[in-house]
């Protein structure tokens, strides 16, 4: 029997204000346990929350890229659950009233499929307490309690894992471009849930489905979900039913392990949060974050290929890593060599920084002198080879003119001074020159050799061989 696999993912992404989303702590990653905490964090007697605005700000601008239609009305529910990471008792959410709902977003696989994975909603609220399990007990951090977040819910359109890997890749970007989060998975700062359900091929009718929780890298996502339809295929092949689960994704095992079983929906006993009345938010002020959006990195993608004629794989490159893009962009200011500009920093540039283990934000490149190096070759100034040298010593943080001139590397480009040259050469090597009549195109190779190796180095090779190319004719 052949099997379909449905999937809808969750995302949780801590959004990029300096105070948390109800009270005047500060948001900061590892800081000392219990540092950036307040009494409302800790949900105190007689404290009450206050809206961060920013954190709306940032909503509307992510609701606004996915596409979604905005609520002017911002309300909040209180959703109601024990456990020791949620200091209050209850958590601030927006179960009823999202600042987002029905968007969609654009993904394209590795393998070239593209499609638009509908977005069901997203909704403001505050993030919990962190906890750490050992066999003396369980220690709670509380730093993380009251960040602000945004939960992204997809519509059960995702049918792989290399579906679901693009589209979290794609998201984790926008929202990146957006400034509205740090997307660091590897910090908590964006955390995927994802239900996994499989269904025999052409039903419309959805199966049981299992949730596989805190997947924390992008990689981790694909193989979870693969390892999940795996085992739940196998469950069904033998008769044996999928029982409606929460389970994490062990990557040693390479498998899923139940964390514990759910029965039903949980009730939370929602409801409307009294201590925040609703907010009827300015339509000048939402058209205003809308209008002053950051670039998307479709819209950048589109740019480079345009305005400066780079292939699709050069631009998606760029794109994708959003350091690299902002440097391109730096170096093109200074230069209209874009696709060599482009080959520089996608290729050379990652290369020597890891040769020497840079981190991007200490790159001591300067994007003028990058962008001079290559127009320094692109005027015949120095060679291709040369630039090579000249890329060592501005990668220290040298001007590529200082560093020509101390090095005596400025090409000879002088028609008069290399046609001199050249004659000296043709004079001292007949045999090539007899070797060219008769068809050995070699020789040329060879002349051009000898005349570098008489400039040492200095002479233009383009402008050499074309010297060559004339007087052997004449002779």
């Amino acid at each position: 029997m052949k099997y379909e696999t449905v999937i809808g993912i969750e995302i949780h992404c801590e959004l990029k204000t300096k105070t948390k989303m109800f009270s005047s702590a500060p948001v900061a990653f590892g800081e000392v346990a219990n540092t950036c905490v307040n009494e409302v964090d800790l949900g105190h007697p007689g404290t009450l929350p206050c809206v961060n605005k920013e954190a709306v700000k940032l909503a509307i601008k992510a609701a606004t890229a996915l596409k979604c239609e905005i609520d002017p009305l911002v309300k909040f529910d209180r959703k109601n659950y024990y456990y020791s990471d949620l200091p209050k008792g209850f958590q601030i959410t927006q179960q009823f009233h999202p600042i987002g709902k029905g968007g969609c977003i654009h993904i394209e696989t590795k393998d070239g499929v593209e499609k638009d994975i509908r977005i069901n909603r997203i909704h403001m609220e505050e993030d919990t307490a962190k906890q750490f399990h050992s066999d003396a007990g369980t220690l709670i951090d509380f730093n993380r309690a009251g960040t602000p977040l945004i939960e992204i819910v997809s519509e059960p359109d995702i049918r792989n894992g290399a579906e679901a890997a693009a589209y979290v890749e794609k998201l984790r970007t926008l929202l990146l471009y957006l400034g509205v989060s740090d997307v660091k998975m590897e910090e908590g700062s964006m955390r995927c849930d994802v239900n996994v359900s499989i269904r025999e091929a052409g039903s419309d009718t959805f199966g049981t489905k299992t949730e596989v929780k805190n997947l924390n890298s992008i990689s981790n996502v694909q193989k979870a979900i693969d390892a999940e339809v795996e085992r739940q295929i196998a469950l069904v092949s033998k008769g044996e039913k999928v029982v409606q689960a929460t389970r994490r994704y062990d990557e040693t095992q390479k498998t899923t392990i139940l964390m514990r079983k759910k029965e039903g929906d949980v009730d939370y006993k929602f409801f409307p949060e009294p201590n925040i009345p609703p907010i009827r938010l300015d339509a000048a002020w939402i058209k205003d974050i809308q209008e002053h959006m950051e670039e998307l990195p479709d819209e950048r993608k589109a740019r480079y290929m345009k305005e400066n004629g780079l292939k699709e794989y050069d631009a998606s490159v760029l794109v994708a890593n959003r350091d690299l893009g902002d440097f391109f962009d730096a170096v093109c200011e200074h230069t209209k060599n874009f696709k060599k500009a482009a080959n520089w920093v996608i290729v050379e540039l990652p290369a020597a920084l890891n040769k020497d283990n840079i981190k991007f934000a200490n790159n001591p490149c300067e994007p003028k002198h990058l962008a001079a190096m290559i127009n320094m070759v692109e005027a015949g100034e120095i060679s291709g080879k040369q630039a090579k040298v000249v890329f060592e010593e501005i990668m220290k943080g040298k001007d590529p003119k200082t560093v020509v001139e101390e090095k005596g590397m400025k090409q000879m480009s002088d028609t008069g001074e290399l046609l001199a040259m050249v004659t000296s050469v043709l004079d001292a090597n007949p045999q090539s020159i007899e070797d060219f009549k008769n068809g050995k195109d070699r020789a040329v190779g060879f002349l051009v050799g000898q005349v570098m190796k008489a400039s040492k180095g200095q002479a233009n090779p383009a402008l050499t061989n074309k010297l060559i190319q004339e007087e052997l004719k004449k002779r």
